[in-house]
């Protein structure tokens, strides 16, 4: 079930109204650790091989999207990404050029009809240090967006990146580009922001202590701990220091070509329960109000830049 041009989900970047609080929030409380600085900008790792996982720019008032970053398999895939996504009915919101900002590599910015920006990299850096290390992330498992047109988004994510349906819910579309049951979702919305973004953790143990520890620093478990249907994945959810949705997740269900794709009728769940476990109460309302209120930037940033 892998993208014919997408490798994986690489990392986000946010613009952010107190850039030291966030580098405060992220690695001693998040527990990522700085890969790279500006004057403007920090760049988190997690302990696995991508140069970053979480890039953090000096913002506004409030906190925005400013792009989902994934990766391509080569160069040559971003060209054909760029004709994909305008057939797909998307924009090229910054040409395919040298990227200059740390993690470095060749890419272009995708803007979808609804105002997502989709940066696409190949020949990023890496780091060969990359030993897990228990309660510290690893990388970015997904991203959840949501969408007006749950139907409309998935068709431009297959069309324009190759991604694939792997479960579809009464209320969200998975998608898949690589072993990982998704790496991006699409949720039924009355709006375009995105839900959430999701951590992967080393194992369901560093999930509970990483929720924890979150406690103790003042960010109660918003939803959670459970274990989700689609993708099987355990998790923990938290609202961030600037209004941003966040998962620690663990043990995400691995796919192949093999996998039935499911729909709403084979993921429901008895009456009072929300997840395999039972033992979650639903969603808080402060959490389902966050998952409705950070938005993409208008305006790109440029790649060489």
């Amino acid at each position: 079930m892998a993208s014919p041009t997408i490798q994986s989900l690489r990392s986000v970047a946010l613009n952010v109204p107190d850039l030291q609080r966030a580098e405060t929030f992220y690695t001693q409380v998040w527990h990522l650790t700085v890969a790279d600085r500006c004057d403007d900008a920090i760049y988190l790792r997690g302990t696995g091989p991508d140069h970053h996982i979480l890039a953090l720019h000096r913002g506004g008032d409030t906190a925005e999207i400013r792009q989902v970053t994934l990766r391509a398999h080569d160069e040559a895939a971003l060209q054909a990404i760029a004709t994909a996504a305008i057939a797909a009915g998307g924009t090229i919101a910054v040409p395919l050029a040298t990227i200059a900002e740390p993690g470095g590599g060749t890419g272009l910015t995708v803007r979808d009809p609804d105002g997502r920006l989709l940066q696409v990299v190949a020949n990023d850096a890496r780091h060969a240090d990359t030993t897990e290390a228990k309660d510290r992330p690893i990388r970015l498992a997904h991203a959840v967006f949501n969408s007006h047109d749950v139907a409309a988004s998935q068709a431009f994510f297959e069309k324009a990146f190759g991604f694939r349906l792997s479960d579809r819910t009464k209320i969200m579309a998975f998608m898949n580009c690589n072993r990982d049951h998704h790496s991006i979702a699409l949720g039924d919305a009355d709006n375009d922001a995105i839900n959430h973004v999701a951590f992967v953790m080393p194992d369901l143990e560093s999930v509970m202590r990483g929720g924890g520890r979150m406690k103790d620093a003042g960010h109660v478990i918003e939803w959670g701990p459970g274990r989700h249907g689609p993708g099987n994945n355990a998790f923990s959810y938290f609202v961030g220091p600037f209004g941003e949705v966040i998962e620690y997740t663990a043990e995400v269900q691995q796919i192949d070509d093999d996998y039935k794709v499911g729909g709403p009728g084979d993921w429901s769940w008895p009456a009072g329960r929300i997840d395999h476990w039972g033992i979650s109460a639903p969603p808080s309302a402060n959490l389902k109000a966050a998952q409705r209120a950070l938005f993409f930037v208008k305006t790109p940033a440029p790649a060489n830049a």
